[in-house]
């Protein structure tokens, strides 16, 4: 699980306990303006298929950078239904899926702040 903290126009991913281990990173740092699209992440949603570094187990959890044509994504999920799809223009990251204590609540957040 992530923690996310907006800071003036900063938008800080920190990632939480165990999950810093098994996706190699502590944060993800990106600007407000980047966002295309804030989304409840799809269920059935699954990361690119180039997994450099991270963790997955198909339907169990993906944690870590993972690439595709074009893309470079950061996961961080346990396929439960809690996860918040972030798309982003002009960062290093095109798409974040990230579980969260309330998607809802994230989604309203984020999408405010960027439209602000």
């Amino acid at each position: 699980m992530v923690e996310i903290e907006v800071t003036g126009t900063t938008v800080t991913v920190h990632v939480r306990g165990a999950h810093r281990f098994l996706s190699l990173r502590e944060q993800v740092t990106f600007d407000l303006s980047n966002i295309t699209e804030v989304a409840p992440a799809e269920v059935d949603l699954r990361p690119p298929w180039v997994r450099a570094p991270g963790t997955f187990f198909p339907g169990v959890i993906a944690a870590g950078i993972f690439r595709g044509k074009h893309r470079k994504e950061f996961w961080d999920t346990l396929f439960d239904g809690r996860g918040v799809r972030i798309e982003l223009a002009g960062n290093d990251f095109t798409r974040l899926v990230l579980d969260v204590a309330d998607p809802e609540t994230v989604c309203r957040q984020l999408t405010r702040a960027a439209a602000a």
